[in-house]
């Protein structure tokens, strides 16, 4: 989940592109504005092409043209139209963490993001659990993502409360459409979990899981918000965990000073039946995010209960670009 965004003039290219941690990739119209500085232009020339919009006009431009623009927007911008202009960097970081919810962008295609957490939960029983999700996120396209995903868990339920890593997930992201009036920025994200974890060891459920989750993100007004729904189905040895279940999140993220920003979110699961069947779910989620530099981003938060067996849980992470890593000139 991405922070809002608020307006700032003038400002130069390099906290703009850290602003735009705040926007994922593929956001077209964005509603956060800059107007940049003139002292931007020497930036600008070391800078990837750009892509902004104004006035509902989409354009793109290589970074000398983005420098005239800056030394001469009047030249470049349409008659009367404002010069603020938003900036697209894909080492900045698109954090989909901390929050439950995902948002719509992708990582820009050859580049590679990690987000690592950790989150410690007490169960109404006393009893404590901590686990460390991370999530290794690569471009595949210009509205493409590869997710890979796994959890390392420590409980007294898994060898005897040593550090183990649980299943593997596999997902792809595929942004479906940018800006539409009803669904906003809309993707898609079909997952399988595989059972690389000996269901001996506690940490894995023996399953090879089906998910499908939709995701819809759009700005409202310095506010973005991800709203999410999905399903699992389970397949194999189902002892322990229900064949189906389901998530929804609502997340919203907005600015507060400089880097700060703040995160909330609802979410829940639908109560599932059968012998392994669980109560429905809801709790809600809250805490502040920092953007250190560009390409890297810090959270931290607590997570409350609503209804049902949800543990009172406290998380931290980070999320780093880590750069391209297709040849030279390979990348978006």
């Amino acid at each position: 989940m991405r922070s809002g965004c608020s307006e700032e003039s003038p400002i130069s290219i390099s906290k703009a592109v850290q602003a735009r941690t705040r926007i994922p990739e593929g956001r077209r119209k964005p509603n956060c504005r800059w107007t940049f500085s003139d002292e931007s232009a020497v930036e600008v020339l070391r800078a990837v092409p750009y892509d902004y919009t104004v006035q509902n006009r989409k354009y793109h431009l290589p970074p000398i043209a983005l420098a005239s623009l800056l030394l001469a927007p009047s030249a470049i911008l349409p008659q009367g139209k404002d010069s603020g202009a938003v900036a697209h960097n894909p080492h900045a970081v698109q954090p989909e963490r901390p929050t439950v919810a995902t948002h719509a962008g992708t990582v820009a295609r050859g580049w590679m993001e990690l987000e690592e957490g950790g989150e410690w939960d007490r169960f109404p029983d006393k009893t404590r659990s901590f686990t460390s999700p991370a999530n290794l996120k690569t471009g595949l396209g210009s509205r493409t993502q590869l997710n890979l995903m796994i959890n390392l868990i420590r409980t007294t339920s898994v060898r005897g409360g040593s550090l183990t890593p649980g299943d593997l997930t596999v997902g792809v992201k595929y942004r479906i459409v940018d800006d539409d009036r009803l669904l906003g920025d809309f993707a898609i994200l079909p997952a399988v979990k595989l059972p690389t974890a000996p269901q001996s060891s506690g940490a894995g459920t023996g399953t090879t899981d089906f998910s499908f989750l939709l995701i819809s993100s759009r700005e409202l007004g310095p506010v973005a918000m991800d709203l999410n729904a999905g399903g699992t189905r389970r397949s194999g040895n189902q002892a322990g965990a229900p064949a189906t279940a389901g998530i929804w999140a609502a997340s919203f993220g907005f600015p507060l000073m400089g880097s700060a920003g703040w995160v909330a979110e609802l979410f829940g699961y639908p109560g599932t039946g059968g012998i392994d069947g669980v109560a429905p779910i809801a709790a809600f989620l809250t805490g502040p995010t920092f953007t250190a530099r560009e390409w890297l981003a810090f959270d931290a938060g607590v997570i409350v209960p609503i209804t049902g067996p949800q543990p009172r849980a406290a998380y931290a992470g980070l999320v780093w670009n880590l750069g391209c890593v297709l040849p030279r000139g390979r990348c978006r």
